[in-house]
């Protein structure tokens, strides 16, 4: 396994639970608590993710804030829908987080679990043979190798991939505002791109798509202007924003791998897709890889088979395919100024909030992947 991130993670523990045998490369140290040196990254998870963490012995380690509702409106034109856990049958539509808390608990299920972990090693190469693959990696100035029968690639983005990129940068910080935040997110689309207001421990986390040039003079804003400005655009939703901590740019881009598998070796998470945070999507959907994945090469003879990682492709391609594309077309759909455009996105909002069974369908579909399908 090469990545220890949460996907990555997630995957040893369920390959682990299948009785077999894995080791995970990881370049970053790993600190006891979840301290690490990434920023702040608020991560919505959703119910089906929790499942699956729950069943991998990581839930409890975890805190989170749960999403009772999410409210749904564009900026400047009339119309909105309010997605309740109750339209979907479930407890929370999604539970939020922090990246490192997340990644730190998983490590630590990881390593108390007694997979092997090779801390600060970086793969070089793979070298796929008729029976197993080899793994060239370095660790420090020497260079090592693990023989396997399958390499996981889960360590993010890179190379081979196509790329589209979106013209936009992501603001990401914490928002305190009076009163404190609730169980409701809020997702507001506007001309420049969509603005995520997610509950964070009597906090928001803010995730705000803007063009790259608007996104980094809002990011260096002083801290009452970018308020105000914040406050224009979210309006009295949320009460009054008082303070915002670091603010933090993310470049936004839809990255896809051609084919997600090669000889010997198959790619998951952000390794595989990676897609515009609009909806909260992309780690969820990369938990999902993993689960799948444990699923099948834990009863598979040879886990790294042809056959073995054809049945992976075709299992994952629809889920993927179609996240993909609902957050592309939000994109899309909610971008252009037009009259015509705001008025029939308006309506289209408000006809998703009169109609329960379609309330229910989109918040499935949202958190479970294909299976909220009928």
């Amino acid at each position: 396994m090469i990545g220890g991130g949460p996907v990555g993670c997630a995957l040893a523990l369920g390959l682990r639970q299948a009785k077999q045998r894995v080791a995970v490369l990881e370049r970053r140290p790993h600190e006891a608590g979840g301290a690490t040196d990434i920023a702040y990254r608020p991560i919505a998870l959703s119910h089906a993710s929790r499942l699956i963490l729950e069943r991998l012995g990581a839930w409890g380690a975890l805190r989170v804030t749960p999403i009772e509702q999410v409210h749904v409106s564009q900026l400047g034109a009339p119309g909105r829908t309010l997605l309740q856990a109750v339209d979907a049958g479930v407890p929370a539509l999604g539970y939020v987080t922090d990246y490192a808390a997340l990644n730190g608990a998983l490590a630590e299920c990881v390593r108390s679990s007694g997979i092997d972990w090779i801390e600060r090693a970086r793969a070089q190469r793979v070298e796929p043979s008729a029976q197993n693959a080899t793994l060239r990696y370095l660790r420090g100035d020497a260079e090592s190798s693990l023989v396997a029968r399958c390499v996981v690639h889960a360590e993010g983005s890179g190379e081979g991939m196509r790329e589209r990129s979106y013209g936009q940068e992501g603001i990401v910080a914490l928002i305190e505002t009076q009163p404190l935040a609730a169980q409701r997110a809020y997702e507001r689309f506007t001309p420049d791109g969509p603005l995520a207001l997610l509950p964070h421990a009597g906090r928001y986390a803010l995730i705000w798509s803007q063009r790259t040039e608007q996104a980094r003079q809002m990011a260096a804003a002083p801290e009452g202007a970018f308020l105000e400005a914040l406050a224009q655009t979210i309006g009295r939703r949320i009460g009054t924003p008082c303070a915002a901590g670091p603010r933090v740019l993310q470049p936004l881009a839809l990255r896809l791998r051609p084919s997600r598998i090669g000889p010997r070796q198959v790619y998951v998470g952000n390794a595989a897709q990676t897609l515009h945070p609009v909806a909260g999507q992309g780690l969820n959907l990369g938990l999902r890889d993993a689960w799948d994945l444990a699923e099948l090469l834990g009863c598979a003879a040879d886990p790294g088979a042809e056959d073995t990682l054809n049945r992976f492709a075709a299992l994952r391609r629809f889920d993927m395919r179609a996240t993909v594309s609902v957050t592309d077309a939000l994109l899309r759909a909610f971008s252009g100024t037009h009259p015509l455009l705001r008025a029939g996105r308006g309506l289209a909002l408000t006809a998703l909030d009169l109609l329960p069974p379609a309330r229910r369908f989109f918040a499935r579909r949202m958190i479970f992947g294909p299976s909220a399908i009928p």
